[in-house]
């Protein structure tokens, strides 16, 4: 039997990266596991690839309305919720001097305000003792560049983190963030040229302490640590960078 038979789990953004790996590892053992994303295509492919105990919806992370019509379906889908990865996120890289208020506020709505009101919204759907998991990221504690507004938005979350799990500790409800920094996740190459995300991959694995990328497994197995097993933990931020923000 699977460690994680009966549990129901909401992932945003479970289309690929870290939120499709948290959802394989859970639905293989054997949680029930509903994701979203904003591409049709790429939902249709992750829910074929994770079986018969996964559900795929189509749903914005940026937009309220899309966020209330997920909470309403992830009710009549599963009734209530062990477990929320907040996961859903955009990249952007942009110097200083030509981040837009375009990108700025894209990158808000998606990386701060879509994680807020998604815990907000199905908050009342988590059962006693549930657990909240957020992504933020190394660049939220570090000085990279090309990432100003990226980094902004995740602060922000990680601030987010420590409040929603002081005020959902009444419901015994722990949230929690992952930190996940140098991933192979295929973020790069969707948001760079392919020769400068290979540049960028090669200087990433030369600069970390482990001389390599993390995997989306890796972020994954940290998730559900925080998710189910650190039962006394709360407000807190698991790092997962090969070492690259802490040595």
């Amino acid at each position: 039997m699977g460690k994680y038979v009966g549990k129901k789990v909401v992932i945003t953004g479970g289309s690929s990266g870290f939120g499709l790996a948290t959802a394989r590892l859970l639905a293989d053992e054997g949680a029930r596991v509903l994701i979203t994303g904003r591409n049709q295509a790429a939902l249709d492919t992750a829910r074929d690839s994770l079986g018969d105990n996964a559900v795929a919806v189509r749903s914005d992370a940026g937009s309220l309305s899309d966020i209330d019509e997920l909470a309403e379906r992830v009710e009549a889908e599963f009734g209530t919720v062990d477990v929320l990865f907040a996961n859903a996120g955009v990249n952007g890289f942009a110097p200083f001097e030509e981040t837009n208020e375009e990108l700025f506020d894209r990158l808000l709505a998606i990386n701060a305000k879509g994680p807020y009101f998604t815990v907000q919204r199905l908050a009342p759907l988590l059962v006693e003792g549930g657990g909240v998991v957020v992504t933020t990221s190394v660049a939220n504690a570090l000085g990279v560049p090309m990432l100003s507004a990226y980094a902004a938005g995740k602060a922000a979350l990680r601030s987010m983190t420590r409040s929603l799990a002081r005020e959902l500790l009444p419901r015994k409800i722990r949230v929690n963030a992952v930190s996940p920094g140098p991933i192979d996740s295929g973020i790069l190459e969707k948001s760079l040229p392919a020769e400068a995300a290979a540049q960028t991959k090669a200087q990433m694995t030369a600069d970390n302490p482990m001389l390599r990328m993390g995997t989306p497994t890796e972020v994954a197995k940290a998730v559900a640590f925080l998710a189910f097993d650190a039962t006394y933990t709360t407000g807190a931020e698991l790092v997962v960078d090969g070492g690259g923000s802490q040595l």
